[in-house]
């Protein structure tokens, strides 16, 4: 089996125009808990163990400003740092000690493409809470733009271990464990933020949580509807500011032994864009959305 030096992805960092108010959001509908604020910003749980899974910060206009992965050990530091900068990327720090409420041991590099990548080592952990019913439970997926798809997958194999799942006409789906997968890279005309996606317990977890988010005044933007990779459940929404969100389920586990799947096999009969047939077409908005947020200048 293959052996991973990233195990998971943990969290993001989002600049806001809006701390506020995207604070209030978060915690009151999207179904976030604040953990606390420390030097400006605000740290917010799912229900998992993960310390936090979301950290805001104020800027001028959003922005993603650092995805978090999480290492299976501190000696995976150096060669991380090594691979990464012989790909092309900037070391920025570390490993130093993390200043952060999360703690541990932190990293930081600056992908060849732009965007800030961090690595924890024994960060602090929560006791995971019930499951709720429509709650997540952490994140799923980060999806990045990227003007070149197949050198930002490449990055990922080369400097960080992960493995390619799946490549679409448009993305490439890269795992660092069973998940199919942890990053998506998309096709753009920028770089940047296209999505964060939340992990829900399941299906029925999916449809109340997006009850909860009409009742609040925030209709979905695609979906609901069941991938292709991954064949996970999804249905999107756009923030108080423009940030795309998705809550998402049943993401397919794969193994050493899944087969990967190339452009000329994953392809929709005219008019569908889910498996189920059932989502309608990516509204002009929602795709504008999925490429306006970049990322942060430093």
């Amino acid at each position: 089996m293959t052996h991973f030096p990233v195990t998971a992805l943990r969290s993001v960092e989002l600049e806001t125009p809006e701390i506020g108010q995207s604070e209030h959001f978060y915690t009151s509908v999207w179904g976030l808990d604040l953990v606390t604020r420390h030097d400006g910003v605000t740290y917010l749980r799912a229900s998992g163990t993960d310390h936090h899974v979301v950290a805001l910060r104020q800027g001028d206009r959003p922005a993603l400003r650092a995805v978090t992965f999480r290492l299976d050990s501190d000696g995976k530091f150096d060669s991380i740092a090594a691979a990464s900068q012989q790909q092309g990327a900037t070391l920025l720090h570390g490993p130093v000690q993390n200043s952060g409420p999360d703690g541990g041991t932190v990293m930081a590099i600056r992908a060849p493409g732009g965007g800030v990548l961090r690595f924890v080592y024994g960060d602090m952990r929560h006791t995971a809470s019930l499951p709720s019913a429509n709650r997540p439970t952490r994140l799923a997926h980060v999806n990045l733009n990227a003007g070149d798809v197949d050198g930002s997958a490449a990055f990922y194999q080369r400097a960080l271990g992960f493995r390619l799942t799946d490549r679409t006409k448009a993305m490439a789906f890269v795992r660092c464990n069973d998940d199919h997968h942890a990053i998506v890279i998309a096709d753009a005309a920028v770089n940047g933020l296209n999505h964060v996606a939340f992990m829900m317990p399941n299906l029925e977890a999916v449809m109340r949580g997006s009850g909860r988010m009409i009742d609040a005044g925030f209709p979905i933007a695609w979906g609901v509807g069941r991938h292709g990779p991954g064949d996970n459940v999804f249905a999107y929404f756009i923030d108080p500011v423009g940030i795309v969100i998705e809550y998402t389920a049943e993401v397919l586990q794969v193994d050493d032994n899944y087969v990967v799947r190339g452009p000329s096999e994953w392809v929709w009969p005219s008019g569908r864009t889910d498996h189920w047939g059932i989502a309608p077409p990516k509204a002009d908005h929602v795709k504008a959305a999925q490429t306006a947020v970049l990322y942060a200048d430093a």
